[in-house]
C-alpha cells in the first residue's frame, strides 16, 4: 500500500510539473490549448479510462482458440463455448486494468501530444486514488474468473498484467526503452494466444514456434504504430517528451526494426506451418498483404493504427483480414494430399546425412518417399 501511496504522489506531482512546463528536466511545448482545468472527477471519465472500446483489440485470442481446435481436435475441452465467453471477459478485464495504469502514469507526457492532452486524467475527470483501485478491481476480477476456467488460462492472464506493470510502471517501466518498448508490448500477442489455447485445450501447450511468430507480428505491428506516431509529430524535441524512446528513435530505426520483425514473423511462422499444418502455407500471400497494407497506412496523416480500435474504418485492410482469417481456418481442417509430395525433399536432407547408413542409396531413397 505504501508504494501505491507513493506511486500515486508522484504521479500527481509529476501532472503538476508538466503543467507548469518542466518535465524530467527538459524543457515541453507549450501546454495545448482547449483545457479545462476546472473539470472534475466523472463516472465516465472513470469509464473511459478502461477503453472498452479497444476490447476488440482481444481478438488476438481467437487465433490460439482457431489453432487449438484445428491443430489437436482430441483435446477440446467440453463446455467450450462457456469456457471462451468467460475466458474473453476475463482477459477484456485484465487488459482494461492494464489500461487504467497505462492512463495514469502516461497523463504526464500526454499532455506533451496534441490529441492525447485530452484524455481523461490529465485534463483532471479522474480521481487518481480511485482510478488505482479500479486498476486492482479489474485486474481481482480479471484473474478470478481466468482460473475459473482453468489454471492454465488464470497462469496466462496473470501473465499479462505482469506485463502490463512491467511496460508501465516505474523504475522498470520498459515503455520508455527504445525496441524493449515494442518487445515487452508485443509479448501480450503470444499471452493471448496461450490464453485462447487454454480456453478450449485441455492437454497439449501452444508450439514455440508458433508463439514466437505471432510475438513478431506483435512487433511489427507495434513498430509500424511507433512509426507512425513519429511521422505525425514531425518534431524530435516534442516526440521525445511525449514518449521517452522517441529520443532514441527515428523513421528510419523504425523502418528497419519493421523489417527485421516481418522477417522474423514470417521464419517462425514457416517453422510452424512446416512441422504442424503444411496446408497453411497457401495462405501465406494473404498474410504477406494484410501486413503490406497495414504498413502503407502508416503513411497516412494521423494514420488508423496510431489507434487500432479504429482500424474497421478501413475497408481494404478489413476485406483483405477477413478474406486471410477464412482461409487459415479453412486450411487448418482441410486436408490436401497432394501438398507434402510438391514440398518433399529433393535433395538429402541434413537429418539424413547424418543418420547411420547415410550412405546407402536405399536409406536415402526411403527417407525421400
Amino acid at each position: 500500500m505504501l508504494g501505491l501511496a507513493n506511486m500515486r504522489t508522484g504521479t500527481t506531482l509529476h501532472l503538476d510539473r508538466v503543467r507548469d512546463g518542466a518535465w524530467s528536466g527538459r524543457s515541453l511545448p507549450e501546454r495545448p490549448s482547449g483545457l479545462d482545468t476546472s473539470a472534475r472527477p466523472t463516472l465516465s471519465g472513470h469509464f473511459a479510462i478502461a477503453r472498452v472500446d479497444h476490447w476488440f483489440k482481444n481478438v488476438f485470442v481467437i487465433p490460439g482458440i482457431v489453432a487449438a481446435v484445428g491443430i489437436d481436435r482430441g483435446h477440446v475441452a467440453p463446455h467450450a463455448v462457456a469456457r471462451i465467453a468467460i475466458g474473453l471477459l476475463s482477459v477484456c478485464l485484465v487488459a482494461s486494468s492494464n489500461y487504467v495504469i497505462n492512463e495514469v502514469l502516461d497523463a504526464p507526457s500526454d499532455l506533451a501530444h496534441p490529441v492525447k492532452c485530452a484524455r481523461p486524467v490529465p485534463s483532471g475527470k479522474v480521481s487518481i486514488p480511485l482510478a488505482y483501485a479500479q486498476w486492482l478491481v479489474l485486474m481481482g476480477l480479471g484473474l478470478s474468473m481466468g482460473f475459473h476456467v482453468s489454471e492454465r488460462l488464470g497462469l496466462s492472464v496473470l501473465a499479462l498484467w505482469v506485463m502490463g506493470c512491467i511496460y508501465n510502471i516505474p523504475p522498470m517501466r520498459t515503455k520508455d526503452m527504445a525496441y524493449v518498448d515494442v518487445l515487452t508490448e508485443a509479448v501480450n500477442n503470444p499471452l493471448r494466444l496461450l490464453a485462447g489455447w487454454s480456453m478450449v485445450n485441455t492437454a497439449s501447450v501452444a508450439p514455440l514456434s508458433l508463439l514466437l511468430a505471432y510475438w513478431m507480428v506483435g512487433c511489427y505491428f507495434m513498430a509500424i504504430k511507433r512509426f507512425a506516431e513519429y511521422r505525425d509529430i514531425d518534431n524530435p524535441g516534442r516526440a521525445a517528451a511525449y514518449r521517452h524512446s522517441f529520443a532514441f528513435y527515428s523513421e528510419t530505426r523504425l523502418l528497419v526494426s519493421i523489417m527485421f520483425y516481418a522477417a522474423a514473423a514470417m521464419l517462425f511462422l514457416g517453422a510452424f506451418i512446416m512441422r504442424y499444418r503444411l496446408e497453411l502455407v497457401l495462405a501465406f500471400p494473404l498474410i504477406a498483404l494484410v501486413m503490406a497494407i497495414y504498413l502503407l497506412l502508416a503513411f497516412n496523416p494521423n494514420s488508423t493504427v496510431q489507434r487500432p480500435e479504429g482500424l474497421y474504418r478501413e475497408p481494404r485492410l478489413m476485406g483483405v483480414v477477413i478474406v486471410c482469417a477464412a482461409a487459415i481456418a479453412g486450411l487448418l481442417v482441410v486436408d490436401i494430399p497432394a501438398l507434402p509430395g510438391l514440398f518433399a525433399p529433393t535433395a538429402p536432407t541434413a537429418a539424413a546425412q547424418w543418420s547411420p547408413g547415410v550412405g546407402s542409396a536405399d536409406h536415402r531413397d526411403e527417407r525421400l518417399r
